[in-house]
């Protein structure tokens, strides 16, 4: 939730941002500074992680490219998640191909992309992070609704939904995408820690935009916009760092 707090200083006259420029493949790196505590917090946002460059063929993913990097040097906390983004196709797919070395796709399955590209940031925290310096968060997976069948209505989806899950189980299960992160997590030799809010937010069928806003076209059951979930994302944060 760094980046929503982030975006919503810029809409605040009360307070006074520092905007640093694009860094590195023209990807937008934002800031501000709560001067009272001696605090600065950037958003960098890279959905993938890895990098999209633009070759011959048009803009391309690359998989085992992860030069973005070097902006994250330094930091003393670090926080990240990635996975909405590698289910974007058509118009809002930001790249044409996938490419892993001399490799060049026009797609593969995206949960295999997902696995190349965070293996990829794996050993980017691996080569490049000293834990006496810097602390590692990983973001889990946030879900959908859009499925009714994963809480057994078959014919639902979010739009409509105003009460949670009752239990602290959901019966459709954990994602696969969330398989991905632990593996992928578990590489890694220097500390990370993941903040796991898949589950909690799964119960929060009722929490999508789609159930209460009026100028939406189509579903929206993946943002959230009532309060207390992001707020308990927020708690867990708040708690590891203590």
């Amino acid at each position: 939730m760094l980046d929503k707090h982030i975006r919503g200083l810029f809409k605040t006259p009360d307070n006074i941002p520092i905007v640093v420029q694009p860094v590195i493949n023209n990807l937008p790196t934002c800031g501000h500074t709560h001067a009272d505590y001696g605090v600065t917090l950037y958003l960098y946002r890279t959905p993938y992680l890895v990098d999209i460059v633009r070759e011959s063929v048009g803009p391309v993913l690359r998989l085992d490219s992860i030069e973005s990097g070097k902006a994250w040097k330094g930091m003393d906390m670090l926080i990240f998640n990635s996975w909405h983004w590698w289910l974007h196709t058509g118009r809002s797919q930001p790249w044409k191909y996938m490419r892993e070395g001399n490799n060049l796709y026009k797609d593969m399955d995206r949960l295999t992309a997902f696995y190349k590209g965070l293996s990829t940031w794996a050993r980017w925290v691996d080569l490049n992070v000293d834990p006496s310096q810097t602390k590692v968060f990983f973001q889990g997976i946030s879900p959908t609704h859009y499925q009714g069948r994963e809480w057994n209505q078959p014919k639902k989806n979010c739009n409509g939904q105003l009460e949670p899950l009752a239990g602290s189980t959901y019966p459709g299960g954990a994602p696969p995408e969330v398989g991905v992160v632990r593996k992928v997590l578990s590489t890694i030799s220097k500390p990370v820690y993941l903040l796991d809010i898949t589950t909690l937010s799964q119960l929060r069928k009722d929490a999508h935009p789609a159930a209460y806003g009026r100028d939406h076209s189509g579903n929206d059951c993946s943002h959230w916009c009532l309060p207390g979930l992001p707020d308990t994302w927020n708690q867990l944060l708040y708690a590891a760092l203590h």
